[in-house]
């Protein structure tokens, strides 16, 4: 039985992990945040609620800001539970960026107001988790709630990222979202590493090196 046959996938994910029985509440999870050189690495967890589902759940990149804010307030107001994660600049800086966002993702199930059967993760690694769970190649395209999980955490990093341009607007992290364009590397350049940086990415040790910090 198709556990998301609710939403007429083009491209069904069939769990291989864990046998899928009806009433099995199932997470989906998603980072947003990996690439860029400032924040936290961002996760959500969501379990869908199958008698309430949600037109137009995509990857969150492949949709308007307009549609992913519309979405957001849909998922939080007809999801079963959700709950976001995340992992600070030091402890990426600490942990690596990969170990830094499977804790992140840990810290979003464990953030979930219940307990859940099974998880499915965007990607090809899962975190060490108290449930059974699956990795998903591109399941922000293939699993609703993983789809979902992506539109969260893409629009609560956003918001982060607007919070410290209105800190520091001379680095425009609110067009660049903290991502290495070449607009970020010269204001990092310019300007300075921030405490918010991540320290061990390269520019940023560059820049630090060369005794640029604001």
């Amino acid at each position: 039985m198709d556990p998301f046959a609710e939403y007429g996938l083009a491209d069904p994910f069939i769990p291989s992990a864990f046998a899928w029985k009806p009433g099995m509440c199932l997470a989906g999870v998603d980072e947003v945040g990996r690439g860029p050189l400032v924040g936290a690495v961002v996760t959500a967890a969501v379990v869908l609620d199958p008698e309430r589902p949600i037109a137009g759940l995509a990857d969150s990149k492949k949709i308007s800001e307009k549609k992913r804010l519309q979405l957001e307030a849909e998922i939080k107001s007809h999801a079963i539970g959700w709950a976001l994660g995340r992992a600070e600049p030091a402890e990426i800086d600490t942990l690596n960026i990969y170990h830094a966002t499977l804790l992140a993702m840990q810290r979003a199930v464990a953030a979930l107001p219940l307990d859940v059967h099974a998880v499915l993760v965007d990607g090809n690694r899962v975190p060490d988790l108290p449930c059974p769970a699956e990795a998903v190649v591109k399941g922000d395209g293939r699993v609703p709630a993983i789809s979902a999980a992506s539109i969260l955490a893409k629009v609560a990093r956003d918001r982060e990222m607007i919070q410290l341009h209105e800190k520091y607007p001379q680095y425009g992290f609110d067009r660049h979202k903290g991502y290495p364009t070449k607009a970020h590397l010269a204001a990092l350049e310019q300007h300075g590493a921030l405490s918010e940086h991540r320290r061990s990415f390269g520019p940023v040790a560059n820049a630090i090196r060369q005794g640029n910090l604001f």
